[in-house]
């Protein structure tokens, strides 16, 4: 037999091609594996050393292609480029997720020339990435025993790893990547309405200076309970109101408030007033129980807006399809891909460019006021029965409040955008 021989068995066995086996003899690699086992000076009992290459030796690029990428039709053509700028100017939708991922690009969707030079910058700055990553990992396989380029090309495959890990999980569980609803709840402090946010990890119920202001209950404040909170980071507090009146559903409570600065919510019930009343969470009913009263969370059409500016200013990474993705809260904002879906070899297709966008958002996208009132119509208000009607069709609660709100709250018209 000859080593060829046995780099073959070893394919059939654990699945390693053999130009990614190598032989070692004295720790150094054999480059001749026509020879027998007998030139090798295989003994009976003998082990033979091999070492299996992180990464196989890429393939010489085909003929007439670059890179060894299949000669597939892209939008290196004037006409590919005048579909996809057509399609943009037809499809609102498209056009929003363009001016979120490269607003310089849909800028000049109105003049073909000038989108054209732009879109040919961007598609060959990515085939120059993609070259000088291939020629990196050529470099650095060239040399297998070195430790350092071993140590680069396992972080390389670490991060292919973790990008096909993300690809899996918004294909398979996308509700993982959806904006959680926050717990609200409609309350009256001192006769002044008022949305509290339901926190059962805080300590004590806090409130917002300007909330105590505009409750009236400001003068009240204790002043000799100030001081600073430290948590993850730090915020000045105000003192305490000993004693106010808070109905909460049927039910007039005394509650004490601690006043603190830098907090984003004007009303925080924690976990102080959840247990001296015995409230229960209820996620199943999706309500706050006090005894016999159920008091509904506020869904998110009715949530405060600064959570919308939390969004915005939260920072993101790149997710796949030309998405990105909120690192705090999780929210997948498609991408400009939409318009165009990128071949396996990372090429834009033509032919998907030329055809509307069908693909359903992987999580609820950040609405942008007044986005789509010009193409619906006068904006409807989204309520309850609306998100109903969305929703016994099959979709999920956060896929019928955004479509509602790409559609103007129009229910018909946010119904075709999800089928």
């Amino acid at each position: 037999m000859t080593l060829n021989d046995i780099k073959a068995f070893v394919e059939a066995e654990i699945g390693v091609p053999p130009s990614a086996q190598m032989f070692l003899k004295d720790g150094m690699p054999v480059t001749d594996t026509s020879m027998t086992l007998a030139q090798f000076n295989v003994q009976e009992g003998d082990l033979i050393a091999m070492a299996i290459h992180a990464t196989p030796p890429r393939r010489r690029p085909a003929q007439g292609t670059p890179s060894g990428q299949p000669a597939a039709p892209t939008l290196r053509s004037m006409n590919d480029t005048e579909q996809l700028r057509s399609h943009l100017l037809r499809d609102a939708a498209v056009m929003t997720g363009f001016r979120r991922q490269d607003p310089e690009l849909a800028a000049a969707a109105q003049d073909p020339q000038r989108f054209h030079d732009l879109l040919e910058e961007r598609l060959r700055h990515r085939d120059e990435m993609q070259r000088e990553k291939e020629e990196q990992i050529a470099l650095l396989e060239a040399d297998p025993f070195n430790v350092d380029a071993q140590q680069k090309i396992e972080e390389m495959i670490r991060q292919d790893r973790v990008l096909e890990n993300m690809q899996k999980a918004v294909e398979e569980f996308p509700e993982a990547f959806g904006k959680v609803t926050m717990l609200y709840i409609d309350v009256v402090v001192n006769g002044h309405p008022i949305k509290a946010f339901v926190d059962s990890g805080a300590q004590t119920t806090i409130m917002s200076p300007s909330a105590a202001e505009r409750c009236g209950i400001l003068r009240l404040v204790d002043k000799r309970f100030g001081g600073i909170a430290k948590g993850v980071g730090t915020a000045q507090i105000l003192g305490r109101v000993h004693s106010a009146e808070i109905q909460i559903g049927q039910y007039n409570l005394a509650s004490s408030f601690t006043v603190m600065e830098g907090k984003d919510v004007d009303l925080l019930l924690g976990l102080d007033m959840l247990k001296r009343h015995q409230m229960c969470i209820d996620l199943k009913k999706n309500c706050l129980r006090i005894e016999n009263d159920e008091i509904p969370f506020l869904p998110e059409s009715e949530l405060p807006k600064m959570m919308e500016e939390v969004l915005e200013n939260e920072p993101k990474v790149e997710g796949p399809g030309g998405s990105t993705i909120g690192t705090t809260t999780g929210t997948v904002i498609p991408g400009a891909s939409s318009a165009g879906q990128q071949s396996g070899s990372g090429q834009w297709s033509a032919s998907t460019a030329g055809q509307p966008s069908t693909t359903t958002p992987a999580g609820p996208s950040v609405s942008q006021p007044g986005a789509n009132s010009s193409n619906f119509g006068e904006p409807r208000p989204i309520t309850a029965e609306s998100i109903a009607q969305v929703t016994e069709l099959g979709f999920s609660r956060e896929e019928a409040i955004a479509a509602l709100r790409q559609a103007g709250g129009n229910v018909e018209l946010a119904i075709g955008l999800l089928l």
